[in-house]
């Protein structure tokens, strides 16, 4: 049986030597019909299902399949997956660092290149769709989404648009210990609306500018206040493993998954499964899958596995991607260029920190920071702070853009 103590020895485990820190890259785009721009279904000619199973078949990745539907792929420790509205996943397994990473992602759309042009297929790189309307897009068989959807409706959020219109590029890195999670995690969410304003790339939405730089990152400020935003308890005296437990044991949970079926347990309380008072499970317990699957149920900006994922940019191209993560890189894994950003937004209050969240997505570097100034002088502050190693992406970028 599960005990507290058993979820915070689990989330430790992530502790490891500084000398097998990983980087991890998630790059995620809308797929859609290239003669006709439309949203892909999943069956169809051409449709996700025929995109899944070419890969599989071509390139030699496991197909994954739920209820019979072919759901997500998998090759040594990299995945695919779909997101709700057949937004298209690579998940790549944990790195050396970023340029390994790099080689990694490139190769994989390299092999998959030749056969999204056989079946006519497009993939787009934007944090929001700037023309589908939200009853385009097809919904994947996946039956955790048949009650994550209905769920976003009955709060009264923009929960299905973050489903079917949004995609994300995400970084996840490693801690030595719980005090250097407990210090990344906090200069992560500090600097996040830095890296959302490098990001940005969602401004327009339906064929109209939308007001905003990152219409996405707006989105995920009216998705779910139980599992979104900055985690002030984060910045509190006593922050560790221990306290991100309690804070998801209370986050509203969605479903139990047994073999292929799901069960709608939505707005119901992991902690009262945990002492088996689950309403309609009473005297039933959780398993260790079902903690790793409410984990995965919860998207604050830093989610806290046994790794730290960085969440809060827009998906871009390849490139700025690279350049992302090795501006995260930098900051986590060189102890000097950490502690000097720390030292930029160490003063800053919740407060602070939860009024940049909320207006970044409108007026990004021109936000207002708690200093004075803007976020434009913080990001070119964070980026002086960055030994060149970790620049030079940024030099690539810049200079392809020339």
């Amino acid at each position: 049986m599960l005990t507290k103590q058993t979820l915070i020895d689990d989330l430790a485990s992530g502790c490891k030597p500084k000398d097998q820190f990983r980087v991890g890259l998630e790059h995620e785009q809308f797929t859609y019909d290239i003669q006709t721009g439309a949203p892909l279904p999943y069956d169809g000619n051409p449709g996700i299902k025929q995109l899944l199973e070419a890969i599989a078949d071509t390139c030699g990745w496991e197909k994954i399949a739920e209820k019979g539907n072919v759901i997500a792929l998998k090759k040594d420790d990299d995945n695919i997956t779909l997101e709700p509205g057949g937004q298209f996943e690579y998940s790549g397994g944990p790195k050396k660092n970023v340029r390994e990473a790099q080689i990694a992602m490139d190769k994989f759309y390299e092999d998959i290149n030749a056969i999204t042009h056989k079946l006519g297929i497009g993939l787009l790189a934007k944090g929001f769709h700037p023309a589908w309307k939200l009853d385009e897009v097809h919904l994947m068989p996946k039956p955790r989404y048949d009650i994550m959807a209905p769920y976003m409706d009955k709060i009264k959020s923009l929960g299905r648009n973050m489903m079917f219109r949004a995609c994300t590029a995400q970084v996840n890195l490693d801690f030595a210990s719980e005090e250097q999670m407990v210090k990344n995690l906090r200069l992560s969410l500090a600097v996040q609306p830095a890296v959302i304003s490098l990001m940005a790339n969602s401004s327009i939405v339906e064929g109209k500018e939308s007001g905003f730089v990152s219409y996405r990152s707006h989105m995920w400020n009216h998705t779910d206040p139980d599992r979104c935003g900055i985690l002030p308890f984060a910045f509190e005296e006593g922050m560790g493993f221990a306290r991100y437990v309690d804070y998801a044991l209370d986050v509203p949970m969605y479903f139990i998954h047994r073999g292929d079926t799901y069960i709608d347990v939505s707005g119901l309380s992991f902690r009262d499964y945990m002492e088996g008072k689950l309403p309609g499970h009473e005297g039933e317990y959780p398993t260790m899958d079902d903690w790793q699957d409410h984990l995965t149920t919860l998207f604050p900006e830093v989610r806290l596995k046994h790794f730290l994922e960085l969440r809060g940019a827009d998906c871009h191209d390849p490139e700025m991607v690279y350049a992302m993560a090795a501006f995260w890189e930098g900051l986590f894994y060189n102890d000097q260029a950490g502690d000097a950003a720390w030292q930029l937004v160490k003063d800053w209050s919740v407060e602070d920190h939860q009024e940049l969240r909320l207006t970044v997505p409108k007026t990004g570097f021109d936000t207002p920071t708690p200093d004075g100034r803007n976020l434009a002088a913080l990001t070119q502050d964070l980026l002086d702070i960055l030994p060149d190693d970790y620049l030079e992406p940024f030099k690539k970028v810049l200079a392809a853009r020339q």
